[in-house]
C-alpha cells in the first residue's frame, strides 16, 4: 500500500476552511492533517496528544480481518465521537426502506420495469428525508444485498449530519452538484462523477449550484473495491490512481446539533452540542472517496462480437461466492464500436443477477426512446430485456463502420438478490405502464424456405 502525507490547510473562521483538496489512489494508506505535527509520529495512541486533541479508531472491518481486507483509520479529533452521540429516538425514516422491509410492501407482479425521472419537489428537502427508496434486496441484517434510492436534495444540511450503520453509500450525481461534509474531509461530486461514504463515516450534505437529485446504490455487504482484471492485465478499466480522497478539514463550532443515524433500518436522531465533524488529522485506509467516471478506460471487442457488460464494471462488492458480486456497479461510457458482422447493442438476454440502471446523461444506445436522463428501469432475476424494436432494426440494418457513441453515461446496480420494488416506486406517476409494449414492434423473420440473412 501507498503511504501519501497532506497537511497545510489551515483552519479559517473556525470551520478549518481551504480550497477543496485530494489524495490520489485507491485503497492505499493516507495520512493527512489540518494542523502541522497534530499526527503522532510513531505511534497511533499517545498518552496526550497535540492541541489538546483525542485519539480514536474507526474500523471499517473485524480487527482480525486479513492484512488485505482489514480496514480502518486513526482520527485525531477535537472530541470523542461519545460526546457526538446521546440518548437516541427513533425519528420518521420516510421514504426509506431496507431490506428486507420492501418484500411484502408492493402488490405489482413481476415485470420490466421503467421510471421517467423522479422530479425534484419545490419544498425543503435534506439528505435526511430526501433519500427515497425504489428497490432492496437481500437482508441487511445479515450483511447481505443492497438498496437502490432517488436522492432529491433541496436543502443543505446545516446544524445536521447523518452516519449509516447499515451500509456503505455509492452516490451517483445525476442533477447538479452535491457537496459532502466529511469527518475525513470535503468531498464534491458532479453529474458523470461518483462518491462513496463507507458504513459509519459521519457527514452532511450541501448543495453547490442549485436542488440536486443523484441515485445512490446502499450495499449492505462487503466494500466496494475495484475488480479483478484477470487477463485485462494492470491497466485500464478504474485506474486506481483516478479515485480521489480528502484531505483532512474540521468545523470547530459551538453550536446545537443534531446527529442522524441510519441502524437497522430504523432512523434515529440525538441532540448534541456541537459539531462532529472535527477531526484534525487522520491516517489508515478506511475513508471516504470519489470518482470521475469519464476517467473510465472502456476496452472491449475490436474485431466482432459483443462484450459481456461486465467488462464495464467499475466497482464489486465481492461475496463469499468467487465470480457472484454482492453488488457490481457498472456503467456504459462513451466508446468506439468497431465489431464487424456484429450485432453491436447489447444482446437480448436473462440473467441470474437482477438489474437497476439509471441514465445519467445522454441516449443509451439500446434504449434510444422512452429511457431519458434521471430515468430508471428494472430488470429482474430471469426477466428477458434487451433493444427496443427501433434500436433492433437500425442496428441490423446499418452499415458497420466505426462509430463512437458520444455524450452518453448510463450505469447499473446489479446485485445476485431479487431485488423488491417498495410501495412508493409502485405507485409513482413516473412508472411507465406501457414499458414492455417497447419490444412490440418486434418482427418474426423466420423462414425455413430462406438460409440467407435478409
Amino acid at each position: 500500500m501507498t503511504l501519501q502525507y497532506v497537511t497545510g490547510f489551515v483552519p479559517t473562521d473556525g470551520r478549518g476552511g481551504g480550497s477543496l483538496q485530494y489524495m490520489s489512489g485507491f485503497g492505499n494508506s493516507f495520512e493527512t492533517e489540518a494542523l502541522p505535527g497534530a499526527l503522532p509520529i510513531g505511534r497511533n495512541s499517545p498518552q496526550k496528544c497535540n492541541y489538546g486533541l483525542y485519539a480514536e479508531q474507526l474500523s471499517g472491518s473485524p480487527f482480525t480481518a486479513p492484512q488485505a481486507t482489514n480496514q480502518r483509520s486513526w482520527l485525531y479529533r477535537i472530541r470523542p465521537s461519545v460526546k457526538h452521540s446521546g440518548r437516541y429516538r427513533k425519528v420518521d425514516k420516510g421514504l426509506t426502506r431496507t431490506a428486507p422491509e420492501a418484500r411484502n410492501e408492493s402488490h405489482l407482479p413481476i415485470d420490466q420495469m421503467r421510471w421517467d425521472p423522479t422530479p425534484i419537489p419545490t419544498d425543503a428537502v435534506t439528505f435526511v428525508n430526501g433519500l427515497w427508496t425504489v428497490t432492496t434486496a437481500g437482508d441487511a441484517d445479515t450483511q447481505v444485498g443492497m438498496a437502490a434510492h432517488v436522492l432529491v436534495v433541496t436543502r443543505s444540511m446545516t446544524n445536521e449530519y447523518f452516519f449509516n450503520a447499515d451500509g456503505e453509500f455509492l452516490i451517483v450525481a445525476q442533477e447538479n452538484r452535491l457537496r459532502f461534509r466529511t469527518e475525513f474531509g470535503v468531498i464534491e461530486i458532479e453529474p458523470g462523477e461518483i462518491c462513496v461514504i463507507p458504513r459509519g463515516i459521519v457527514f452532511k450534505v450541501e448543495l453547490v449550484n442549485g436542488p440536486a437529485r443523484a441515485y445512490v446504490c446502499e450495499n449492505y455487504g462487503g466494500a466496494f473495491t475495484v475488480p479483478d482484471r484477470g487477463p485485462i492485465g494492470a491497466n485500464c478499466l478504474a485506474n486506481s490512481r483516478d479515485f480521489l480522497t480528502p484531505v483532512a478539514s474540521y468545523e470547530d463550532r459551538e453550536e446545537p446539533s443534531t446527529m442522524y443515524a441510519k441502524w437497522g433500518g430504523e432512523f434515529y436522531a440525538a441532540t448534541i452540542g456541537q459539531s462532529p465533524i472535527d477531526v484534525v488529522a487522520w491516517h489508515g485506509n478506511y475513508y471516504p472517496y470519489k470518482y470521475d467516471l469519464r476517467h473510465f478506460s472502456p476496452v472491449g471487442p475490436i474485431l466482432f462480437d459483443h462484450a459481456d457488460p461486465s467488462i464495464f464494471t467499475v466497482m464489486t462488492a465481492p461475496s463469499e461466492t468467487p465470480g457472484t458480486a454482492n453488488v457490481d456497479f457498472v456503467i456504459f461510457p462513451e466508446r468506439w464500436m468497431v465489431g464487424e458482422n456484429t450485432f453491436r447493442p447489447p444482446w437480448y438476454h436473462r440473467n441470474l443477477m437482477s438489474e437497476f440502471m439509471g441514465l445519467i446523461y445522454g441516449v443509451y444506445d439500446a434504449k434510444p426512446e422512452g429511457f431519458v436522463p434521471g430515468g430508471m428501469s428494472l430488470h429482474n432475476c430471469m426477466l428477458p430485456h434487451g433493444p427496443d424494436a427501433p434500436a433492433f432494426e437500425h442496428a441490423s440494418t446499418m452499415e458497420l463502420k466505426p462509430a463512437k457513441l458520444t455524450g452518453t453515461m448510463a450505469f447499473m446496480f446489479e446485485t445476485r438478490f431479487p431485488q423488491r420494488v417498495t410501495k412508493w416506486a409502485s405507485e409513482l406517476s413516473t412508472l411507465q405502464p406501457n414499458y414492455a409494449d417497447c419490444w412490440t414492434g418486434l418482427k418474426k423473420h423466420f423462414d425455413p424456405a430462406k438460409k440467407e440473412p435478409r
